[in-house]
């Protein structure tokens, strides 16, 4: 059984402290306790998913906590505790980064809502770009960066970047395509921050972290009464968003029955909360993402056509990292410093024998499974500098870039025998089910690995063999 989800509760009034503790012991957490936000930094590297801090507390606050948090931990998501006479305060933490606020005094089911959508958040940024963003934006690892805090050079990375500088100073809403793992996050940053609205909040929601009976308030906020425990009013993700971006990951998603909602808001500005008559105008710029194939999805009756429209003013697809070959090198450096700093290591280079060998692989996962095998070599690496020998065991067979055909699969007659090639194959098409599977299942392993009709912890096996982090 994986270990229990850790989550940080930082409160000043202990006995408060403890009966929040209690709760989440209750629900199945581990729950570790601070009494201000100083105590809190040095307990977040205990792995924390999630932070649950009151506003008002002695030499760190809630907000100072939150700013430290978002710049140093952004994985981890900060729920804030708010009394009555602060829920302004607490919406201001959420416009500028924090995952959602609870008012005091809580019901115990909203808690469970917000507390399980925050975890699971966690689990997607983890395996998201939004912590390699933070890495690219602050520390060493900045001096391989290119234009919109972006690396690389090649001619599909400079079409894209060519589109997002015509295209982030404007109102279109802008639709981003492609594989799991390519940063698409960081480009809708990279609009937000490039625009005239780059002071004003850049709000993201996660699709499939949120239940489709929540997706409604999550994203239009609900009045006191709307629903069992909707104790006090709340704004939704489009209030908050209000003058800045609004970032729909995996739209996809989004319910057929809410996707009319959705429509609506793009092409009047106004929507009503749950439960609510009073009709809110919002001036939100909106940007969505998706790994789906939207056209198949209208074509089967699983989203809107007027809707899809709607999205794709400005389409950006980001290539694939085995599209984009000639980036890998400097990608590879960027990490090298990145793991150098992060895990207290000084590798100083890496040979041209593992270099090629990181060239030709497929890269199924993209960017993310290429910073997940950097660290990991990092990690284990005794020497001075990284040779081929070091790298996982998926890379030591890879070959020539020249023997990559263009869909980057081994070309047939360039391994040195049928069984070779025949095992290459069979790996690699092993390899891509089960990242399927786990993008399917958002990267739940249990649910992946019954999809895949084998144990979990064959499954957990495969992933290791293969590069992938578990991250349960």
């Amino acid at each position: 059984m994986a270990d229990p989800t850790r989550i940080l509760v930082v409160e000043d009034e202990p006995h408060q402290r403890r009966v929040l503790g209690a709760l989440l012991v209750r629900d199945g957490y581990e729950v570790i306790e601070a009494a201000d936000g100083e105590q809190a930094l040095g307990l977040i590297g205990r792995g924390v998913a999630a932070i649950i801090t009151d506003l008002k507390m002695p030499r760190l606050d809630g907000m100072g906590l939150l700013r430290r948090v978002l710049a140093e931990h952004p994985d981890v998501q900060v729920i804030m505790l708010t009394a009555h006479g602060s829920v302004d305060s607490a919406v201001g933490a959420c416009k500028l980064g924090a995952f959602d606020y609870i008012s005091k005094p809580y019901d115990h089911a909203q808690l469970r809502q917000v507390v399980q959508k925050a975890v699971r958040t966690h689990e997607l940024d983890r395996r998201g770009p939004r912590a390699q963003l933070a890495g690219q934006l602050a520390g060493t690892a900045g001096k391989a960066l290119g234009r919109f805090g972006l690396i690389g050079d090649s001619e599909p990375l400079r079409a894209v970047l060519s589109v997002v500088e015509k295209a982030a100073d404007t109102p279109s809403t802008v639709l981003i395509t492609g594989e799991s793992g390519t940063g698409k996050e960081l480009i809708a940053r990279a609009l937000h921050e490039n625009s005239s609205r780059r002071g004003e909040p850049f709000i993201k929601i996660n699709c499939s972290a949120i239940p489709k009976t929540l997706m409604e308030s999550e994203l239009f906020g609900y009045e006191k009464g709307a629903f069992t425990g909707a104790v006090g009013s709340k704004p939704g993700r489009f209030e908050l968003a209000d003058r800045g971006t609004l970032f729909l990951d995996e739209i996809g998603e989004i319910p057929v029955e809410m996707q009319a909602k959705l429509l609506r808001v793009l092409q009047e500005s106004e929507f009503e909360r749950v439960g609510g008559i009073r009709t809110i105008k919002v001036d939100v710029r909106m940007v969505t993402a998706t790994n789906r194939d939207l056209q198949k999805e209208v074509a089967s009756g699983n989203f809107r056509e007027d809707l899809f429209y709607r999205l794709n003013v400005v389409p950006i697809h980001l290539p694939p990292l085995r599209e984009r070959r000639g980036d890998i090198p400097t990608l590879v450096e960027h990490f090298r410093l990145k793991f150098n700093e992060r895990l207290k290591k000084s590798i100083t280079a890496v040979e041209a024998d593992a270099l090629d060998r990181l060239t030709s692989h497929h890269w199924q996962g993209n960017i993310r499974e290429l910073e997940n095998v950097i660290e990991r070599t990092i990690l284990f690496c005794d020497g001075p500098t990284i040779h081929a020998a070091d790298l996982p065991p998926e890379l030591q067979m890879a070959v020539s870039p020249s023997s990559i055909d263009s869909r980057g699969a081994q070309a047939p007659g360039r391994a040195t025998s049928l069984r070779e090639i025949v095992r290459q194959e069979t790996e690699r098409v092993e390899r891509e089910l089960i990242v399927r599977a786990l993008d399917e299942t958002s990267g739940n392993v249990t649910q992946a690995a019954r999809k895949l009709k084998i144990s979990r912890k064959s499954l957990q096996n495969k992933m290791k063999d293969f590069g992938l982090r578990d991250e349960k």
